[in-house]
């Protein structure tokens, strides 16, 4: 196998080796990018991955402002216009290419709304997208979109959600055939990398487009390196193959890359949250309520069993904070008090106010004859799951609660989830950037989609539209909307890291996006005199 990696690495594609452009950057993950297209795979990898094919209307700027019409960055739109409250028209850059030569055209704007605001090809997607009315085009080089109400982030919806598609590829392709068409296993983009190959179970490797629009690449090659198990992606960062791994934990792992001279730490505050969800419908039958975990007291008294605190320092270190809600150290909403205190006292009088005893000694409470036994299901591959799980199991036993771990590899274990086939889930999320992206998982009208833990309180859904649609003290409606959610506990949230990022430090200008890292790669540059020999064209 690492025979195989070496001999990959070392392969050059004509492409690049006629650009002219040098320099090869190897980033390492830990999940495949099978299905790099938007709206078609799911998956960190395959958004990174299209992200760096596929262009947005504009970008958010680098204060990551999501309200009002300024601060975004150019892309395929040229220049932006609001024509009233509830209508904005973008005109598309002429010089934007697909990576076959054909140009970018309104008709492909059209196409890629049309495909996001369609339930049933994006159910999340098209949630986010709900107040979008319509998306037309004016002639070839004009889009106009309208809303149905006004809010502070129609902007921000029009250009983050939806990337544009090539229409003359794929829009005779029906909806339901896409997935598994010739199109998304060789996808053609818009960006300044275009898609080589893909080694199925190793890599996938994109090569620079050197006339791109927007400038000149400075890296001939990315090659997105495929490490399931943590260690070894550790192994392939410090023995030199691979030059890029992010998210670097625990602790000692960071140590042992800032011992090496050939790579340097970049720290990245980050819109991820890990937690642990509660399953509030019976394991694998959302037509029951869970026998345990429906009680929101049971709910709350598991948050309250768990040292937040003493998790993230063991797991993280000065990397991560304890976050109350699903809100991201980037996440302008974010309260510095505390909601929920570690109270194992307090955790254990609530639960024995609804009935839960150790009614035979055996250290596990127990209530009509069924234990206070949970199943933890987490991804085996994830070195910081793997080592919080066994804490969270050690800190509930404490209370009386029993708590099986189940390690399962990633996408078992992503299967399960979406079917809700688990008591409790160890999810990480990264979340959009704006909180109005909360409407995916934390609310009623989520949970067809990715609100899997099925958590619904119409309240919350209330303050949050309020909140979503500015009216009155936008900053208290999201604060009182996330106090809310806690205290009906839907999920212990755990962490809210910084990435801790290897680079190799022969790269130059390396511009880290943290709304997503690698769609500025394009803008990195490599140092003539620390050329390794996988950087050099033949």
């Amino acid at each position: 196998m690492r025979h195989a990696l070496a001999l990959a690495l070392l392969w050059t594609t004509s492409a690049v080796a006629q650009s002219g452009i040098s320099g090869t950057a190897v980033i390492i993950v830990g999940s495949e990018p099978n299905a790099p297209v938007p709206t078609v795979g799911g998956g960190k990898s395959n958004v990174d991955v299209s992200d760096i094919l596929f262009l947005r209307l504009a970008r958010l700027g680098p204060d990551l402002v999501t309200s009002g019409d300024k601060g975004f960055i150019p892309e395929l739109a040229r220049r932006w216009t609001r024509r009233d409250s509830l209508t904005l028209a973008f005109e598309l850059d002429p010089k934007a290419r697909w990576h076959d030569g054909t140009p970018v055209t309104s008709r492909d704007v059209v196409f890629a709304f049309e495909r996001a605001r369609d339930p049933a090809a994006d159910a999340q997607k098209a949630l986010l997208l709900r107040y979008v009315t319509s998306v037309t085009a004016e002639g070839p080089g004009t889009v106009v979109i309208k809303f149905s109400r006004v809010y502070t982030e129609q902007m921000y919806d029009a250009i983050f959600h939806v990337q544009p598609l090539p229409a003359h590829l794929i829009d005779s392709i029906p909806r339901e055939r896409l997935a598994a068409s010739a199109y998304v296993q060789r996808p053609i983009g818009n960006g300044a990398y275009r898609f080589e190959r893909r080694d199925a179970g190793q890599q996938l490797v994109l090569a620079a487009v050197p006339d791109f629009f927007l400038g000149r690449p400075g890296i001939g090659r990315v090659i997105f390196l495929l490490a399931r198990d943590s260690d070894a992606q550790m192994n392939l960062l410090l023995d030199g193959t691979g030059d890029a791994l992010e998210g670097i934990s625990p602790p000692p792992n960071i140590a042992r890359v800032e011992g090496t001279k050939s790579l340097r730490i970049i720290t990245v505050p980050t819109t991820t949250v890990g937690y642990l969800l509660f399953n509030q419908r019976a394991l694998g039958d959302r037509s029951r309520a869970h026998p345990i975990l429906a009680d929101a007291d049971v709910r709350r008294a598991l948050v309250m069993a768990l040292n937040r605190d003493e998790i993230v320092k063991t797991a993280f270190g000065a990397y991560a904070s304890v976050p109350d809600g699903p809100v991201s150290q980037l996440h302008w909403i974010r309260e510095a008090k505390r909601l929920v205190n570690f109270d194992t006292a307090g955790a254990r009088a609530l639960l024995a106010r609804k009935g839960w005893r150790d009614s035979n000694g055996d250290g596990v409470l127990d209530q009509g004859g069924r234990d206070l036994a949970l199943q933890l299901n987490f991804p085996g591959q994830s070195a910081t799951r793997s080592l919080i799980a066994p804490m969270v199991q050690e800190q509930w036993r404490r209370i009386g609660v029993k708590l099986d771990l189940l390690r399962l590899d990633g996408p078992v274990w992503a299967e399960r989830r979406g079917k809700g086939e688990f008591d409790v889930d160890f999810s990480s999320a990264v979340l959009d950037p704006s909180p109005t992206g909360l409407v995916q998982s934390w609310s009623c009208a989520g949970r067809n989609g990715s609100n899997v833990g099925q958590y619904c309180d119409p309240q919350v859904d209330t303050l949050m539209d309020r909140a979503i649609r500015g009216v009155g003290d936008t900053r208290k409606n999201w604060h009182d909307t996330i106090r809310l959610m806690v205290s009906d506990a839907p999920a212990a949230f755990l962490y809210a890291p910084s990435s801790a990022m290897a680079i190799h430090r022969r790269f130059d200008r390396v511009v880290i996006r943290p709304e997503s890292y690698w769609a500025g790669i394009w803008q990195w540059r490599l140092r003539p005199d620390q050329m390794l020999t996988r950087d050099r064209n033949p």
